[in-house]
């Protein structure tokens, strides 16, 4: 069975489908991040998920698509914290492998917030720790 996105649908079908980053440049530096093995995290806002946007679940399995719609990747969830953003540690920070340092990834998400409907100290994220199960490409 090849990896079309309907394939993988029937193969998993609780899984849902995203793109990481908010463009096509962020969203091919991410999954590179993943397809690297740097990047076994990530974090959103909650108030996407309170929008629709289906929560993680541990065990879950999930399709990671490109800008275009294609798959990516497939990975499921190890782990999910809600929390503030100010209480997101220098481990969770640093798992997301985009910056050297909690200050960097503070700074990039900030931005991506303030981009994404706005951002506050105190304003809720979900974490997730993830694995990769299938690289499609």
């Amino acid at each position: 069975m090849s990896d079309t996105l309907e394939n993988l649908k029937r193969r998993y079908p609780d899984a849902a489908t995203f793109t990481f980053g908010d463009g096509p440049d962020l969203c091919k530096k991410l999954l590179s991040l993943v397809r690297s093995g740097q990047k076994v995290a990530t974090t959103g806002a909650l108030r996407d998920f309170d929008a629709g946007e289906p929560l993680p679940v541990v065990g879950r399995r999930d399709i990671a698509l490109h800008w275009d719609g294609s798959p990516a990747c497939v990975i499921e969830t190890q782990k999910v914290v809600t929390c503030r953003f100010s209480d997101v540690t220098e481990p969770m920070a640093l798992a997301e492998g985009e910056n050297p340092n909690r200050a960097g990834w503070a700074a990039d998400h900030r931005a991506y917030f303030e981009r994404n409907g706005g951002f506050t100290e105190d304003m809720m994220v979900v974490w997730e720790r993830f694995r990769v199960i299938t690289m499609i490409d």
